[in-house]
């Protein structure tokens, strides 16, 4: 039987589970699967892009389980009225094809986005951070500190986007959502990350940006780029790269779509999978500047889909 889960079923299923827990356990499943790497036969995704946003397919497979994504990324979309990403995934059991779920992702893409972050932050920050800047403050954002107050116990969040109405209905949901987060706008990215000890990029623009300049960055921050996730769009200046230890989901596919992109194709970094499964370092000092730039990468939904096929079975 091919279970269906619907927007308005997957959303009554995220409140009943309550979005903070939701988030852990899409984290922790996050981790331990990254920590089994391995076992899984992977591709970089298929991307067909247009002049106003990409559509693309995420598969992947264990010996057990295969599941895709179809996901799109259009930042023009809320003008007419549609979300920039529209998402839906399926998950099949390898040995007969059989499709078990099949699941609106597009809420779950935004979640299972900042439980990632998360999963990389609690292997690369330092375990002091209380303090956050928030660059970019759409759906995405409200997720990023969501995670990051429940999860890494953030208690401040400094946050800005040049659009001021995407920071009004921010602080407003986060009011909500977070009572016990404190909450500051800042007039401008460099009042934004000034004392943070992470800072999260999420901007939308499919553009080469500069969102981050070195004379912004202090020693010991933990960057999450995240915004920058298809060829031509950036968020990062490139000697920010150059001064950090940089970490990634997939090479093969952060080097045409993440901030490395900018670099030489031999500049080295790190795959987090290594750092999650015990065979290579993370943070090497408290005054390393650590980079996660994160482009999505199919693993992250074969994860959701299965704690969402779970949680149906409950």
């Amino acid at each position: 039987m091919t279970r269906l889960i619907d927007l308005p079923t997957l959303a009554r299923l995220v409140h009943g589970v309550g979005v903070a827990r939701f988030l852990e356990l899409l984290a922790a499943r996050i981790a331990a699967d990254f920590a089994r790497w391995p076992e899984f036969d992977k591709s970089a995704r298929t991307a067909s892009h247009s002049a106003l946003g990409v559509i693309e397919l995420m598969p992947i497979a264990d010996a057990t389980h295969y599941s895709f994504k179809y996901v799109n990324g259009h930042p023009g979309n809320p003008a007419l009225g549609l979300p920039t990403v529209m998402a839906f995934g399926v998950l099949a059991e390898v040995d007969t094809g059989c499709p078990l779920l099949l699941a609106e992702l597009t809420l779950t893409t935004a979640l299972r986005t900042a439980a990632m972050s998360l999963v990389a932050a609690r292997a690369l920050a330092r375990p002091s951070s209380w303090r956050m800047a928030l660059i970019g403050n759409g759906a995405q954002g409200e997720f990023q500190a969501l995670a990051f107050h429940h999860g890494m116990d953030i208690a401040e969040l400094c946050v800005f986007d040049v659009d001021r109405a995407a920071t009004d209905r921010l602080v407003r949901n986060l009011a909500e959502a977070a009572p016990g987060l404190r909450v500051e706008r800042a007039g401008s990215v460099l009042e934004a990350v000034r004392g943070a000890d992470i800072v999260t990029t999420a901007t939308a623009d499919k553009a080469r940006a500069t969102v981050l300049t070195p004379a912004m960055v202090r020693p010991g921050m933990h960057l999450n780029a995240i915004g920058g996730d298809c060829p031509g769009k950036t968020e990062l200046h490139a000697d920010v790269l150059r001064g950090a230890g940089i970490f990634v989901e997939y090479e093969a596919q952060t080097r045409s779509e993440g901030e490395i992109q900018q670099l030489p194709a031999d500049h080295p970094v790190t795959e987090l999978w290594r750092v999650l499964a015990g065979r290579a370092p993370g943070r090497t000092s408290a005054q390393q500047v650590t980079v996660f730039d994160s482009v999505g990468f199919a693993l992250e939904d074969f994860s959701a889909l299965q704690v969402l096929h779970q949680l149906a079975l409950e």
